[in-house]
């Protein structure tokens, strides 16, 4: 098997294998809402307007793991037909993931763990991935392809924040027991955080090359 090939199958691999968490417990609660489960504290918000968490959990899913293809760079070649279709797709989920999240975090009641600064956090993380999108929407469309893949990166690191949370949050639950308010909120800050610098290597490691190769063909162009 050659190293494209490799990296096409094990990039989606470990972003849907990352993914399982919140798409399992999107999947959950859109059970719970279908099937007519018992109303309680924790869930009553979403009986009482049940369609941005439909809306949210089925486009974040599609995002999660549809997207998680896009970084394949072999199929992405082989398919570019695919890859532009899948696109645009993806920018409607994305879309419509973040502003059904900015809904619920702004006109849903507060659960008892969040507080005013989770709720800045996410309406922060929220608005910029709604921004990124559309950074990498536009740039797409005047073919600047650097700086759409660039944004689009930075838009689906915010968007996986779900899946790095699950584990933080996690990790945290096991070793000190359930979050405070203070604590939820640097938790799922950090997540975001760790995502959006993983984002950062992972342009700028794809950005290298394409300058190096710049240079090499400037410098090739001084001295005939």
């Amino acid at each position: 098997m050659t190293s494209s090939a490799k990296w096409d199958k094990l990039i989606p691999a470990a972003i849907i294998l990352f993914s399982v968490i919140p798409v399992l417990g999107g999947a959950l609660r859109l059970g719970e809402l279908g099937g007519g489960a018992e109303i309680t504290p924790d869930n009553a918000r979403f009986f009482a307007s049940p369609v941005p968490v439909v809306v949210h959990a089925v486009t974040v899913s599609v995002y999660s793991i549809l997207g998680a293809f896009q970084f394949a760079p072999g199929f992405r070649r082989r398919r570019p037909g695919w890859h532009r279709a899948a696109g645009r797709l993806l920018v409607l989920c994305g879309l419509l993931g973040a502003l059904s999240g900015l809904w619920m975090t702004v006109f849903y009641p507060k659960p008892a763990d969040v507080g005013a600064l989770l709720t800045g956090i996410r309406l922060v993380f929220g608005t910029a991935w709604v921004v990124f999108i559309v950074l990498g929407f536009a740039a797409v469309r005047r073919r600047d392809f650097t700086g759409h893949r660039a944004w689009m990166i930075r838009g689906f690191a915010i968007g996986l924040g779900a899946g790095t949370q699950a584990v933080t949050l996690s990790a945290w639950l096991l070793a000190f027991g359930a979050p405070d308010r203070l604590s939820k909120a640097m938790l799922m800050l950090a997540s975001w955080l760790v995502n959006l610098a993983v984002a950062e290597w992972i342009i700028r490691r794809q950005t290298l090359p394409t300058r190096a190769a710049i240079r090499v063909r400037a410098t090739a162009g001084e001295t005939r």
